[in-house]
């Protein structure tokens, strides 16, 4: 299996406002010069965490989303991104996978949080997707989840992992920085996967405060990349499979991994 090289764009978000983050982004897309397999957008990239559905909701045939399918086009790779989604009178939190083919898969963001009135303004999700990039198999979440790891877990059926690398989209504040961090690594420990985390920086419309912290780590639990707090950058990494899968034959905690359901 082959190695990916993924892009994380640790930046700011202007406060509801799509075509200056469109442009933003835009921006920071185009100065990746490297081939990568993967680039990673912070949630709700375009208007930041905001639960006012009269300003930042779009369609699924809006322009953030065919931004989206001409980025991922141009540069010949996945994005992943979410957005503010309206859908027969019901808003969502969702998830995009866009494929350089215009074709994408969407994931409703489960765990809404309900500290900051999430819940009372979006619609939950019900179940979570698992795309294929290059023979990997992708798990892309939202902020909020990684807070909750059964939803998270990986599954070992007929000697094969459900995924391979976990993906986490945030808006997750300053605040709470060590929690973030100490879960990807936690997440990547227990589903011998690789978890990427990418936050925002600076600071919302209601005035709270993020530090990015943005990272990559290894299925052992090692920080490969992590970029600095506070700043706006890229960073272009690669995933190794033979490294995750050698891993995994020589230490098979899969082998004795509960097995679970989810009710709601």
């Amino acid at each position: 299996m082959q190695d990916l090289k993924i892009a994380i764009v640790q930046s700011d978000i202007v406060w509801e406002n799509s075509s200056a983050n469109l442009e933003i982004f835009a921006r920071k897309i185009s100065a990746i010069k490297e081939t990568v397999d993967l680039i990673v957008l912070p949630e709700m990239f375009n208007t930041a965490f905001s639960m006012n559905p009269n300003v930042c909701a779009e369609t699924e045939d809006g322009a953030s989303i065919s931004w989206l399918r001409v980025k991922a086009a141009e540069k010949k790779c996945v994005i992943i991104a979410s957005l503010l989604i309206q859908e027969n009178e019901k808003y969502f939190n969702r998830l995009i996978w866009m494929n350089p083919d215009g074709f994408f898969q969407q994931y409703d963001k489960k765990h809404l949080f309900r500290f900051a009135g999430e819940n009372e303004v979006f619609t939950a999700g019900s179940s979570k997707i698992t795309p294929p990039l290059k023979g990997w198999n992708f798990s892309p979440l939202v902020c909020y989840d990684l807070r909750f790891p059964v939803w998270s877990m990986n599954t070992f059926l007929n000697d094969k992992f459900k995924y391979d690398c976990l993906v986490y989209i945030a808006n997750w504040p300053e605040k709470r920085r060590e929690a973030w961090m100490s879960l990807l690594v936690a997440r990547a420990i227990e589903n011998q996967a690789y978890v990427i985390g990418v936050n925002r920086v600076g600071i919302d419309g209601k005035g709270n405060s993020y530090s990015g912290d943005s990272m990559l780590v290894d299925p052992k639990g090692k920080i490969i990349v992590q970029i600095p707090a506070n700043i706006e950058a890229t960073e272009i990494t690669s995933l190794s499979f033979s490294e995750m899968q050698q891993y995994r034959d020589h230490f098979r905690v899969a082998l004795d991994w509960d097995k679970f359901s989810i009710e709601d």
